[in-house]
């Protein structure tokens, strides 16, 4: 029987790649000079620290862009508060947001049943599998997913014939 998984995941050399080129640009710009600015890329969040909210913001703005030319979804990420650092700095933690959420996959499984498509969808961890007896409702699964606007950004992989 054909199926397909949804999933939400973070390409992470790209994200790597984008944290990198947003390190080299705050050496090198010149409103960053003297600058205690850095960013630093962990297991399950980056850290940004700057002198202040304005290098702050600036970092912050850089470092979307970069997301965006490295085709990461800013819907996959999430700036938290700035909060004071030590030694007059402030700091930024950026949630990466990897897997779907049980609450968003139920919502997802009941938007799909209420659109009469002929597929099934069961959750299975942070992924979703959608099946179905034809190749055609299943892309239709797909169109109907990529039309929605959701909070998450969603991938579809594995489909299988």
């Amino acid at each position: 029987m054909p199926s397909f998984d949804i999933v939400s995941e973070i390409n992470r050399q790209e994200l790597d790649n984008a944290v990198n080129q947003a390190t080299k640009e705050i050496l090198t710009r010149y409103d960053f000079r003297g600058s205690k600015s850095k960013i630093t890329l962990e297991k399950e969040h980056i850290q940004i620290l700057a002198d202040d909210e304005f290098r702050m913001k600036a970092v912050q703005d850089l470092l979307q862009g970069k997301l965006i030319r490295r085709d990461i979804s800013l819907k996959s990420v999430v700036f938290e508060k700035i909060e004071a650092a030590g030694g007059g700095l402030v700091k930024c933690q950026v949630k990466l947001v990897n897997g779907i959420e049980q609450e968003k996959a139920k919502e997802l499984v009941k938007k799909i049943k209420e659109t009469k498509i002929k597929v099934q969808a069961a959750i299975q961890g942070e992924q979703l599998r959608v099946t179905g007896k034809q190749r055609d409702d299943l892309q239709s699964a797909i169109a109907f997913f990529k039309s929605l606007d959701y909070s998450i950004p969603l991938q579809f992989t594995n489909f299988r014939d």
